[in-house]
């Protein structure tokens, strides 16, 4: 993955909503399924949307804006560029996919426009610099993929199995452990090599968060989550830089494990990994798909706070894929110049608009989800603190 590379934005997330009354609403009803990715998007049908307009015109001045982080939005943000170009041409933007620890870190210091980022703000974070919104623009997963030659069927893997291997506890993949969950299924004796990021990263983040709720007196106990966190001493573990690296690395790997986001569900398939059946809280085995991740993430949605930041993995119900979040916008709500913040506006509006960004005819190529209605209205709720002054 390059490292930097100038982009015109062509737009960004996803939603329909239900907005703060001071935003408007329009009433409209639609249902529709795109898939011409990995995982279909389901537009989710709604009644009362954000009215966009307010928000959504650009300044007319020519405005650069600077975005890095989420590897996982990176392929998205591709798909954006030319689109957004076209309407707005006098809007740019540099993007890098340099992992959400740098995202969220770059936005805090300034020193870029957007961070993207799969994890929220911590409380830390939030307190080093109290402006600093995170805006959620779609819902994404993560897959976990295996590369083991010669394995016929989908395998079944416990959050408590995974936690077990990451710890160092689980060697082979004929143990014991992995061949009761698996009884139809012949494994080899061939040896676990986990492999995790060396770059702070929001997929790491809902990792190790799904480990630490699956097997919270272990992972949770010993380990925790973050972007970082301090990994087990494993001997067989391999470390890789964003998600580009993680594909590369286990589909180079015999025995390997790793967990990679689903924007590069195709790349993975490409480098014939497997993707495995996860455990979800009711105990149920699944492998990412549109009405799992909708399902988890409903469960979730009369909790989200204003600020937005809260986890969906590991939600209840027996059809609710467990490794799910919000792709998050991190953006400094204070800034200097008034064409570059009404230039965010816009950028941030256009991506959250179903007429726009929020199309499935984009989400549907790297596997994400629309955001559910009244999630979309506090997100444009957020957009609009975005002021100069």
């Amino acid at each position: 993955m390059s490292p930097k590379k100038p982009l015109a934005l062509a737009g960004m997330f996803l939603s329909a909503g239900l907005v703060a009354s001071a935003c408007g609403s329009s009433t409209s009803s639609s249902s529709t399924t795109v898939t011409t990715g990995a995982v279909a998007t389901t537009q989710a049908t709604t009644t009362t949307a954000p009215s966009f307009a307010a928000t959504e015109t650009p300044p007319t001045a020519s405005v650069a804006l600077q975005e890095t982080g989420s590897t996982l939005l990176y392929p998205l943000f591709n798909l954006w560029a030319p689109d957004y170009q076209k309407a707005y041409s006098n809007i740019t933007i540099t993007t890098a996919g340099t992992g959400s620890g740098t995202g969220i870190a770059d936005a805090s210091a300034g020193t870029v426009d957007i961070g993207a980022s799969d994890a929220y703000l911590s409380q830390t974070q939030v307190a080093k610099t109290p402006t600093l919104l995170n805006i959620p623009l779609a819902i994404s997963a993560q897959e976990i993929v295996t590369n083991i030659t010669g394995l016929s069927g989908t395998l079944d893997l416990s959050g408590s199995v995974i936690s077990q291997i990451y710890q160092g506890k689980i060697s082979f993949w004929d143990d014991a452990a992995i061949k009761a969950l698996n009884p139809s299924l012949t494994l080899p004796h061939l040896a676990i090599v986990p492999v995790h990021r060396s770059d702070g990263s929001g997929d790491t983040f809902i990792f190790t968060q799904y480990l630490s709720k699956a097997d919270p007196n272990g992972w949770g106990a010993n380990v925790s989550y973050g972007t970082t966190v301090a990994w087990p001493s494993v001997s067989s573990a391999l470390t890789a830089n964003g998600n580009g690296g993680m594909v590369t690395t286990c589909g180079a790997t015999p025995g390997c494990i790793a967990y990679v986001g689903i924007s590069f569900a195709q790349q993975a398939t490409a480098a014939k990994l497997a993707v495995a059946a996860i455990s979800n809280a009711a105990g149920k085995y699944l492998t990412p798909s549109a009405a799992g991740i909708l399902a988890d993430s409903q469960s979730f949605i009369s909790q989200v706070p204003t600020n937005e930041a809260i986890s969906l993995v590991y939600g209840p119900g027996a059809t609710s894929y467990p490794i799910i979040n919000f792709e998050y916008a991190i953006v400094n709500s204070a800034q200097t110049d008034a064409n570059k913040a009404q230039a965010i506006r816009a950028l941030l509006t256009w991506a959250i608009d179903p007429a726009h960004g929020n199309a499935a005819s984009y989400l549907s190529q790297v596997g994400f989800q629309p955001l559910p209605s009244s999630v979309a209205g506090l997100s444009l709720a957020q957009i609009n603190k975005i002021q100069a002054g």
